[in-house]
C-alpha cells in the first residue's frame, strides 16, 4: 500500500475508477508534492486505516482519544526525583512505528543531530569533542512536552498532506497535545522539527570556530577558547525558536580537568569510561569475583530482579567505549558465566 506509484500511474487508476479530468487535476498536484517530499500518499482517514491495517472505528477511537491509548510511570532521575513516561499501547505504537518507517525516517536532518539517527549515536556525538580546550554544555528545558501537537501538525501540512490528514497523523503522535517521552515517533520528531535549530547553531558556531552538535535535549559545543557571552547568544537562539535552557544544567568547562559528555569521557585523543564510573563498576565486579555473586546481592541487600544484566550492561557499554580493556573483557564474561549458570 506504501509503494510509490508514479504520476501516469494515477492518472490510469483514476480514470479506470470513472473520475473525471476536472477531479484528477486536483487530485495530481496533491500526490506530486507528497512524492517530492519523499512521503507516502495518504488521502483520507480510510486510506489511512488501510495504510496502518487497522479497523476504522479502532482508529477513529485512537486519533480522538490518544490519552486512553498511554500508560503513564516514573522513572528515577540521576540526580534524584521521578520523570514520567508515558508509553504507547501496542494499537498506537504500531500507528507510531508506521510513521517512523514511513515518513520519518526518509526525512532531512541536520548533521549536528546525532540522538536516534541511525549509524549515529552518543558515541559519535561524543567523539567530536575529543581533546578540546573549552567545552560547553547546555540541555534544553521540558524537551518534549515544550513541543506543541500544532507544530507537529503545521509539519506534516508542509510536507504536503491535507490538513485533516496533518491532524490525524499528528494526533498519533502526541499526548496531550504535546510530544511524550515514550512515543516512538518523539525523538526523530525533535530531530526535524530542530532542524532549523541545529542549522542556526552550527553557523553561529563556525564563526566563533567551535564544534556543535546535539543529542535530544543535550548540546555541546567545543573548541580552543569560548567566551561567557556566547551562552547568552546560543540562550537567545534557543528562546527565539520557541525552546527553554534548562539553566542549571549548563556548564562552561575552561580549565584541564576530566570532562564528560553522555556519559564518555572525552578529556584524552580516545573516548573512555570516567574514572569514577570505573571505580564503581571494578569494586562491584571485584566483591562477586571474591564472595560469590548470591553473597553480594545477599549482603548488600540488592533487590532488582536486573540487577545482573544492568551490570552487563555497564560493561557492554564500557567496551564500546573501550573495546581493548582486558579488565572489562574478563569481568563480561564472568558475568555472562554467572548468567548461564543461573539458567541452567
Amino acid at each position: 500500500m506504501n509503494k510509490k506509484y508514479n504520476i501516469p500511474y494515477w492518472k490510469k487508476f483514476y480514470r479506470s475508477r470513472g473520475l473525471s479530468d476536472e477531479i484528477i487535476s486536483i487530485y495530481l498536484p496533491y500526490i506530486k508534492k507528497l512524492q517530492k517530499n519523499n512521503a507516502p500518499v495518504i488521502f483520507e482517514f480510510e486510506h489511512l486505516s488501510k495504510l496502518l491495517g487497522l479497523k476504522r472505528a479502532e482508529l477513529s477511537k485512537i486519533v480522538n482519544s490518544p490519552e486512553s491509548f498511554h500508560r503513564k510511570f516514573t522513572i528515577p532521575k540521576k540526580k534524584g526525583g521521578q520523570r514520567e513516561i508515558v508509553s504507547p499501547y501496542p494499537s498506537l505504537l504500531h500507528c507510531q512505528k508506521w510513521i517512523y518507517r514511513n515518513i520519518l525516517l526518509p526525512q532531512p536532518i541536520h548533521d549536528s543531530a546525532h540522538g536516534f539517527v541511525p549509524n549515529r549515536s552518543i558515541f559519535t556525538y561524543a567523539s567530536m569533542h575529543l581533546s578540546k580546550k573549552a567545552l560547553l554544555k547546555m540541555d534544553l528545558k521540558d524537551f518534549f512536552p515544550s513541543i506543541s501537537i500544532n507544530w507537529v501538525i503545521c509539519y506534516f501540512s508542509s510536507l504536503g498532506y491535507a490538513n485533516n490528514v496533518s491532524f490525524y497523523l499528528a494526533s498519533l503522535c502526541c499526548y496531550k497535545g504535546h510530544l511524550s517521552q515514550g512515543s516512538s515517533t518523539s525523538p526523530y520528531l525533535t530531530n526535524i522539527l530542530l532542524k532549523g535549530l541545529d542549522k542556526r547553531l552550527q553557523k553561529l558556531s563556525t564563526t566563533y570556530q567551535l564544534i556543535y552538535s546535539r543529542y535530544a535535549d543535550d548540546l555541546t559545543f567545543s573548541g580552543k577558547y569560548i567566551p561567557h557571552s556566547y551562552i547568552e547568544i546560543v540562550n537567545a537562539c534557543i528562546v527565539d525558536y520557541g525552546l527553554e535552557v534548562n539553566e542549571d544544567k549548563t556548564r562552561l568547562h575552561t580549565k584541564p580537568g576530566q570532562r564528560i559528555v553522555t556519559g564518555l569521557s572525552i578529556s584524552g585523543d580516545e573516548l573512555k569510561l570516567p574514572r569514577k564510573t570505573k571505580r564503581e563498576l571494578k569494586q562491584e565486579i571485584h566483591y562477586i569475583k571474591t564472595f560469590g555473586y548470591i553473597s553480594h546481592i545477599s549482603k548488600n541487600k540488592i533487590s532488582n530482579p536486573y540487577y545482573l544484566e544492568s551490570l552487563i550492561g555497564k560493561v557492554n557499554f564500557w567496551l564500546q567505549a573501550e573495546p581493548d580493556n582486558l579488565f572489562a573483557k574478563d569481568s563480561l564474561n564472568h558475568l555472562l558465566e554467572i548468567k548461564r549458570s543461573a539458567l541452567s
